[in-house]
């Protein structure tokens, strides 16, 4: 006797040939569900997949004692999350502010100017912040060049701005930023998820993952930089085109077909990661990165990503390598339908983000 659990069902029976085969047709309607969710829910995503989805508070000391405040709520439909920042109380707001609302969020920009105190050990809190999940990242810049960055969560709302910033606090909070960033990409992860059902073997894998670390850092640093500079929207459009053709070539692959990205998969992941480095570079441009802090808050980020991109490729694999010790040779059948969810998807994306700048 022996008892087989999967997807929260369990089955009690003498015959493990029996069992076998029961496990591989629910693998089977498993994997099939999971390829219509994902065609049917992720077009519903928006086009934009790096834009920065926690709150972003930017405030910018323009002259001595006049301070440009930036204040962007993530918005849920037509719903904006109930969450306020509470400035100092040395800060009185000049005019009306000017109210912007895009995809996804609503921009306030402002203008404070201060009664002479500094703003060092002032606090900022987000008030409404503890009952909401969504995060968000304070950027303070000062006119003597420094700068302090955090972000603030429900578990804690608060930031006292320090008198000096801190190497180790830039440093945790940028990763966390490309942390955050990479895994909300699902964009990025698709590639890296299309990749993975190409390349078979761990040093062809390795070499495919670095060759895609290399090319996206290269074009990260040097968008971030200032030495290139590309249009986002057509950016955007490359990027999820380069998806669509991967999901073609896993296809072609799967027929028997020798192409060039199945004998050189690193080549087409550092040709692509290319662009995927100036995506990141678009969302890291909105954050905005410390003056002073240059090379250590882009090389933390960019650490972030990986460190993002390392744990997605641990848990697909060790997911994969779960369902084929349970389901046995089905799922090499399975998998095929994969590619055409992922093509879907990403064919969706492509005319979306293209017809977003014609």
């Amino acid at each position: 006797m022996s008892t087989v659990g999967y997807v929260g069902c369990a089955v009690r029976t003498e015959n493990k040939i029996q069992i076998s085969q029961w496990c591989a047709r629910r693998t089977l309607r498993w994997l099939f569900f999971t390829v219509v969710l994902l065609t049917g829910i992720y077009p519903a995503i928006p086009a934009n997949a790096d834009e920065i989805r926690p709150g972003l508070l930017d405030i910018k000391e323009q002259n001595t004692g006049l301070y440009s405040v930036t204040w962007k709520v993530p918005t849920r439909g037509d719903r904006i999350l109930a969450i306020t920042p509470q400035l100092p109380d040395n800060l009185e707001l000049l005019g009306t502010p000017t109210v912007q609302d895009i995809p996804g969020a609503r921009i306030v920009h402002s203008t404070y100017k201060s009664n002479g105190e500094p703003l060092t050990g002032k606090s900022i809190v987000i008030d409404g912040l503890t009952a909401l999940q969504t995060d968000v990242l304070l950027l303070v810049q000062l006119q003597d060049g420094t700068a302090h960055s955090a972000i603030l969560r429900p578990g804690s709302p608060e930031f006292t701005i320090p008198l000096n910033a801190s190497k180790l606090e830039v440093a945790g909070d940028y990763w966390r930023m490309g942390t955050i960033h990479i895994l909300e990409g699902v964009d990025h992860l698709l590639f890296v998820f299309a990749l993975l059902l190409i390349v078979s073997g761990f040093m062809p894998l390795l070499k495919a993952v670095t060759a895609f670390t290399v090319a996206h850092s290269i074009t990260l640093t040097l968008a971030t930089l200032g030495f290139v500079n590309l249009p986002s929207a057509p950016t955007e459009a490359i990027i999820s085109l380069s998806i669509v053709f991967l999901a073609v070539e896993i296809i072609r692959i799967s027929k028997g077909d020798v192409s060039l990205t199945k004998r050189y998969p690193w080549l087409i992941a550092f040709i692509f990661g290319l662009f995927h480095g100036l995506g990141f570079a678009g969302a890291l441009s909105e954050i905005g990165v410390p003056q002073h802090e240059v090379p250590l808050a882009l090389f933390m980020f960019n650490v972030g990503v990986e460190t993002g991109q390392l744990l997605f490729i641990a848990a697909v694999l060790s997911i994969w390598a779960l369902l084929c010790r349970v389901s046995g040779n089905a799922l090499q059948s399975a998998w095929r339908v994969l590619p055409y969810g992922i093509g879907s998807v990403a064919a969706f994306w492509t005319i979306q983000r293209v017809m977003s700048f014609m």
